[in-house]
C-alpha cells in the first residue's frame, strides 16, 4: 500500500516532528510512504481569500504529486478538509482534470480516520502518563467527519486518561485568514477555549491541526499558563511528544 503524506505547510515550517511522528504511525501500520520533497501548499488560504488562480495551480501541483499513490494521507483536518471537499469546485470547469481530482479526493484522509478506518491500527507506540483533553478543530469535525477516531486511538496510549472539555467542538478562533481578519472576535474564542481547557484539568490539550495548536498554545501563554502542554495527536500516538 503507497501511501503519500502531506506533510502541510505549516507542520514543515513550524513543528516538523509532527510529520515525522505520522510518519512513524503509517509505517508502524505496515504502509510504504511516500513523501514528495516538491510538496508545499494545498492551497486553502488563498482559496479561503478569493485567489482561485493561486489555490487552483496549487491544487493541479498536488494532483501531480500524488496521483500515484493509493491514498493521501494528512496530519490535518483542515488540509484533508480543503482537498477532499474543496478541490472538486476548483476544478469544476475541467471536467478532465475534475474526473482525476474525483478519484485522489475518493482517496484522501485525516491521519486518524486513516489508522482506524483503513489500516485499521491495533497498537500504537507512544505512551503517556497523566490526562488529556481533545479540541475537535473545525475542518477535521465537519469537513471530514473526524470525532471518535482521534478518541479511538487515544484509549489505547498506555497510562493516557481522557478528560472531555465544555464546549470541545467550538471552534479556537484560527480559521486561518479569520484570525487575521477579525482579531477580537478570534481573541475572545481563543479565551473561551483556554478556559475549557483549565476547567477540565488536563495536562495537555490534544488536537489534530496546527493553525490550532499555534493558536491556543499561543493564548495560553499569554494568559499565564505555561504548564498545559499543547500537542498534536500524532505526536501523542507515536511517544514524540517529550
Amino acid at each position: 500500500m503507497r501511501v503519500g503524506l502531506f506533510v502541510t505547510c505549516l507542520v514543515d515550517l513550524f513543528r516538523p516532528g509532527i510529520g515525522f511522528a505520522a510518519l512513524k504511525l503509517l509505517e508502524a501500520a505496515a504502509c510504504e510512504v511516500i513523501v514528495p520533497q516538491t510538496q508545499t501548499c494545498c492551497g486553502q488560504p488563498g482559496y479561503n481569500s478569493g485567489d482561485r488562480a493561486a489555490a487552483l495551480a496549487l491544487a493541479r501541483k498536488v494532483l501531480a504529486e500524488f496521483e500515484a499513490c493509493d491514498y493521501l494521507v494528512a496530519p490535518s483536518g483542515s488540509c484533508s478538509g480543503m482537498i477532499r471537499t474543496h478541490y472538486p469546485d476548483l476544478f469544476s470547469g475541467n471536467p478532465d482534470e475534475l474526473k482525476r481530482i474525483e478519484r485522489l479526493c475518493a482517496r484522501t484522509y485525516d491521519l486518524t480516520d486513516f489508522l482506524v478506518n483503513v489500516v485499521k491500527l491495533e497498537h500504537v507506540p507512544g505512551r503517556f502518563d497523566g490526562t488529556v483533553t481533545y479540541h475537535d478543530s473545525c475542518s477535521g469535525l465537519r469537513e471530514m467527519g473526524v470525532k471518535s477516531q482521534p478518541r479511538q486511538l487515544l484509549a489505547k496510549v498506555p497510562g493516557l486518561k481522557l478528560a472531555e472539555m465544555a464546549e470541545a467542538e467550538t471552534c479556537c478562533g484560527f480559521g486561518g485568514t479569520f484570525a487575521v481578519k477579525f482579531g477580537e472576535i478570534s481573541t475572545r474564542l481563543a479565551d473561551n477555549k483556554c478556559g475549557n481547557i483549565a476547567a477540565s484539568g488536563a495536562d495537555a490539550v490534544v488536537l489534530g491541526d496546527l493553525g490550532c495548536m499555534l493558536n491556543i498554545e499561543g493564548r495560553l501563554r499569554r494568559r499565564g499558563d505555561m504548564k498545559t502542554q499543547v500537542l498534536h495527536v500524532a505526536e501523542v500516538l507515536a511517544g514524540t511528544n517529550d
